[in-house]
């Protein structure tokens, strides 16, 4: 009892350190290309700390950076637990924009609280529409959710482009040569920005671009906890993602559920992108790509999800942190001229330590159970869904 009690807390343990562990690898690797760049370590740490966090407008850029990243992360925890790869958040990004944003200017002159309720509602459900179909296509057809979420945000830009040229352009900027762009919401369908009361009476984070956004995101992390954690559905939802097969054979639907995961997924992205325009931008335009309105958020999701362990509370400190990453590089490309483009390696970078350590992790725990699973084999048979659920069992518990 007791060396078993002892072996999953050095597990959970050994779980928890394979994030810190590869930062500390992926420092280490941008330290040697900073030195690649005849740069001073030192000063480039102090300027990308200081870019990030020096300030209180440091920490609101932040912050603000890391509110799209958190909608996209959480979306994407459900998503991969239920071992269904999302690169769309791009798109459903998109998507979720271009429906909020046509609700808040449908529902122009009703209360505040109705456009930015009916915005979100919009923009989650064309954003859970989007992935929804990815997840249509892989179950139905076996469709590769990679290549279909990659050319579904393909799509969605062309569509943007389209929109934006033509049935959503602002009519005080038709016929001329200005970026295409919807028309500017009103005010009372924008998000009311947060300051936070201090002791000495000055308000944190006052006259800064920080928004109600946060406080959602915040909110739908704990949702979405819930849901994977607590409910039946969250259950069933990493249980295919635990063991597809194990998963069919004890009843469950997986089509169902591999089409229900990338609907909530593609939901959150699509908060996001109604998030950024309710939030921060006030109208949706483009310069023809998808990173000119989504700023890469919806890949940079993925690695917030993925060093956050898939769990929609792990991934608020990651997308804070990455956030922080990106808006220290700028930093660090005005005081030292150091290319920001090397938060985007130091990116991937992070992503394959994590992935990679995650991987000889679950070897390790599996030859752990190898002699265990042996020894009592002919003791008690088990079926394929038993083992699965046991093993899923002890892996949450």
């Amino acid at each position: 009892m007791v060396a078993s009690i002892l072996n999953r807390t050095r597990n959970a343990l050994l779980y928890a350190s394979v994030p810190l562990l590869s930062l500390a690898a992926a420092l280490a690797v941008g330290s040697l290309l900073l030195v690649a760049l005849k740069a001073d370590i030192g000063a480039a740490l102090t300027a990308l700390i200081t870019g990030a966090f020096g300030t209180q407008n440091a920490t609101a850029e932040t912050l603000v950076k890391a509110i799209p990243m958190l909608f996209v992360a959480i979306g994407i925890c459900v998503a991969f637990r239920a071992s269904v790869t999302n690169i769309g958040g791009e798109g459903q990004m998109i998507a979720g924009a271009l429906a909020g944003v046509t609700a808040a200017l449908a529902l122009n002159g009703a209360p505040g609280i109705v456009i930015i309720g009916g915005s979100l509602v919009a923009g989650f459900l064309a954003g859970a529409l989007y992935g929804g179909l990815a997840g249509f296509l892989k179950a139905a057809f076996n469709v590769n959710e990679i290549l279909s979420t990659i050319m579904l945000n393909q799509i969605a830009v062309q569509i943007m482009n389209f929109l934006l040229n033509g049935p959503l352009l602002d009519p005080a900027v038709a016929g001329s040569n200005n970026i295409p762009k919807t028309a500017r919401i009103a005010a009372e369908a924008q998000l009311p920005r947060l300051a936070f009361p201090l002791p000495d009476g000055t308000m944190l984070f006052e006259r800064t671009r920080l928004h109600f956004g946060l406080i959602i995101a915040i909110a739908l992390a704990a949702l979405i906890f819930v849901l994977l954690w607590r409910t039946p559905l969250g259950f069933r939802i990493r249980a295919v993602g635990y063991n597809e097969r194990a998963a069919r054979y004890a009843g469950i639907n997986v089509r169902r559920q591999v089409i229900l995961a990338m609907f909530i997924a593609g939901g959150c992205a699509g908060l996001a992108g109604v998030v950024q325009v309710l939030g921060l931008q006030y109208r949706l335009q483009t310069d023809g790509s998808a990173t000119g309105f989504t700023g890469n958020a919806g890949f940079n999701g993925i690695v917030a999800a993925l060093f956050g362990g898939l769990n929609p509370f792990g991934a608020i400190p990651a997308s804070i942190f990455f956030g922080g990453l990106l808006v220290g590089a700028q930093n660090m490309q005005r005081d030292l001229g150091i290319p920001a483009s090397l938060i985007t390696a130091l990116n991937g970078i992070i992503v394959m330590f994590v992935v990679g350590g995650q991987y000889f992790q679950r070897r390790r725990i599996g030859r752990q159970k190898q002699p265990t699973e042996s020894g009592s084999a002919s003791a008690e048979p088990r079926t394929p869904a038993a083992t699965s659920t046991a093993t899923a069992v002890k892996q949450e518990a």
